[in-house]
């Protein structure tokens, strides 16, 4: 990395922080189990990823892909329907993998969660009562059993990159495990309700948008505490109070 003019911080808040440094990502983690469970998922990974280039704890470092990211929350996507709909047949691939050697969440411990976001949310007065309860019937829709499937768990737009309508990687596995496919469906489409049609023409088969549509409110309803705890704002236009209010 001789001669590189500029660090660029991607993210950094309290548990994590992500560097660019030319053509590298230098990911640091106080929790090496995370990162344990990123490297080897991208290994197992039947879609492209990021090249591992070394790691020395707490450091990973990963080359930067090709293109650019899908989108970003709260803003409308540059990429093409066509982009989206190979991002819906890049999840059908990694769903359609054998399933990774550890667990996901228990559905037990997902209502749980939901329990606790919405208690914040009202406790603080965050979100009008009325719009955290009609989400939560909402969110009911996905706490239901699956058949689990090998999960991205955090496939937000930002973490899929394409170039030409193609997929040249997906980055951040540190939430890969067994899991609900619709939410990884969900989590992709957060925000970008105009593309689930792509997405779902892409992933290959008929899905259960009330599913969908639960994950994306149990998604927005659970995340809200940490997202404002870690100095993200999730009331800008376009982001996860806006997609909660949607559902009223």
């Amino acid at each position: 990395m001789a001669g590189v003019e500029e660090v660029r911080v991607v993210v950094a808040h309290d548990e994590r922080a992500t560097l660019r440094v030319g053509d590298v990502f230098l990911k640091i983690d106080a929790d090496q189990t995370r990162t344990d469970v990123e490297v080897e998922a991208m290994a197992l990974a039947p879609i492209p990823t990021a090249r591992v280039l070394w790691r020395k704890p707490p450091v990973l470092a990963l080359a930067a892909l090709p293109g650019m990211a899908l989108g970003r929350l709260g803003e409308p996507s540059p990429a093409s329907s066509a982009a989206w709909a190979a991002a819906g047949a890049a999840a059908r691939t990694l769903h359609d993998a054998p399933l990774p050697p550890w667990p996901g969440r228990r559905l037990d411990e997902l209502a749980s969660r939901l329990d606790g976001g919405c208690e914040w949310l009202v406790a603080n007065g965050v979100l009008p009562t009325d719009v955290v309860n009609r989400n939560r019937q909402v969110a009911e829709a996905a706490l239901r059993p699956w058949k689990p499937v090998f999960t991205h768990g955090d496939l937000q737009i930002t973490h899929v990159f394409v170039d030409d309508d193609e997929i040249t990687g997906v980055i951040d596995w540190s939430e890969a495990a067994q899991g609900d496919a619709l939410y990884d469906l969900a989590v992709l489409t957060l925000g970008h309700e105009e593309h689930l049609d792509d997405v779902v023409a892409g992933y290959g088969t008929d899905v259960d948008l009330d599913v969908i549509r639960g994950w994306w409110s149990w998604r927005s309803l659970v995340a809200a505490r940490w997202l404002v705890e870690h100095g993200f704002d999730p009331s800008l236009p376009g982001c996860e109070f806006d997609v909660l209010r949607s559902r009223m």
